[in-house]
């Protein structure tokens, strides 16, 4: 079990951040995410994997002007 944004998700082995991105149904093109603090930068969320117990964070970015 891991936590996103502070709710359960199951876990299962070999776990991405694309994963969680899909399970949840993330879609907005400008997020910041966090595994267990740690940044993890865009071009590398099909690679991240997520350990057993994690806590992500999934920020959506706003700009205005």
């Amino acid at each position: 079990m891991i936590l996103v944004n502070e709710e359960p998700l199951a876990w299962h082995e070999g776990m991405t951040v694309r994963d969680i991105l899909r399970a949840r149904n993330y879609r907005f093109p400008m997020l910041v995410i966090h595994v267990n603090e740690t940044l993890v930068p865009k071009k590398e969320y099909d690679t991240t994997t997520v350990p057993d117990g994690a806590v992500v964070k999934v920020i959506h970015l706003i700009s205005g002007g």
